[in-house]
């Protein structure tokens, strides 16, 4: 993951007050718990494309070998792989 929960937290605070004075929203009880569940949604979402690089990881020790003999470039594969199974999941990257 790229940001910090640190900085995922102020982006989801930040976007609960701007949906709040959009008047896109209207926060009735805890506020703390709308803005956790939007830290979730965007937790979620960010976590997507660390468990997809962890899986192509994991194909491509299959091709270990090749790699290390300088048969197959790893990182012009992991791309590849890593395109391919994205756009056969519709994960939008």
């Amino acid at each position: 993951m790229r940001l910090s929960k640190e900085r995922i937290r102020h982006i989801s605070d930040s976007l609960a007050t701007r949906l709040q004075q959009d008047g896109q929203v209207a926060i009735v009880g805890d506020r703390k718990a709308f803005v956790a569940e939007i830290d979730h949604a965007i937790l979620e979402e960010l976590s997507v494309e660390d468990r997809l690089n962890a899986e192509v990881r994991q194909l491509l020790k299959t091709y270990e070998q090749d790699i290390e003999r300088g048969h197959v470039d790893y990182q012009r594969m992991f791309t590849m792989v890593k395109t391919k199974l994205a756009r056969e999941r519709g994960i939008i990257l």
